[in-house]
């Protein structure tokens, strides 16, 4: 059985924000807290240490109590730069990647994740929910093995950006989570309020 303490979990603050109009989306307040923080708390007592990734208001981040690290990609490469960050930085056998902007993510993420991974003898888990009767992965909701790094460096030397991509070069596994609620993420600040 995989261990808490052997995952690391990386908040993916590091986008430009283009659709909420160039904000800094893990800053915007929710319920009074920015919305990272609300994904810190919910993701701390799910894995043995957090990491952010944020390529802006470093220190509004270093508020939050845990490491933060930018970027090594240039020019906002999107969340698998986020992926590579967190592989650089991460000194467990594991690394979970969620999203600062998806607030309701379930409490048992982690350790359903792991359970697929296991079970599957997977490299990657994939949180999936059904919308419309059909399967749809969150892949930015992702739990894969450390020792992708050197795999994840490559795929992204070359230019490579896309996460299905690259997931799809390894034993993925999709672990199907009932409720597509709480995965709703605000990627606008209409979404925002409407959370």
């Amino acid at each position: 059985m995989i261990d808490k303490d052997s995952i690391t979990g990386v908040i993916l603050a590091g986008g430009r924000g283009s659709r909420m109009g160039g904000v800094d989306k893990g800053l915007q307040n929710y319920q009074g807290i920015p919305l990272a923080m609300h994904a810190l708390l919910r993701l701390a007592p799910q894995v043995g240490q957090v990491l952010i990734n944020a390529n802006r208001n470093l220190a509004a981040y270093e508020s939050m109590g845990v490491p933060v690290w930018p970027d090594a990609l240039p020019d906002y490469a999107g969340p698998l730069a986020g992926f590579l960050t967190g592989l650089e930085h991460c000194e467990t056998p594991y690394l979970v990647t969620v999203p600062c902007d998806t607030p309701k993510f379930p409490e048992d993420l982690v350790a359903r994740l792991a359970a697929g991974l296991e079970a599957a003898d997977a490299e990657i888990a994939m949180a999936a929910t059904t919308e419309g009767g059909v399967l749809r992965t969150q892949p930015v909701f992702c739990l894969m093995k450390t020792d992708l790094l050197d795999s994840l460096v490559a795929f992204t030397t070359a230019g490579e950006r896309k996460i299905d991509k690259w997931t799809a070069t390894h034993r993925c596994v999709e672990v199907p989570f009932d409720d597509p609620a709480a995965f709703a993420g605000a990627n606008t600040l209409a979404e925002l309020q409407q959370l």
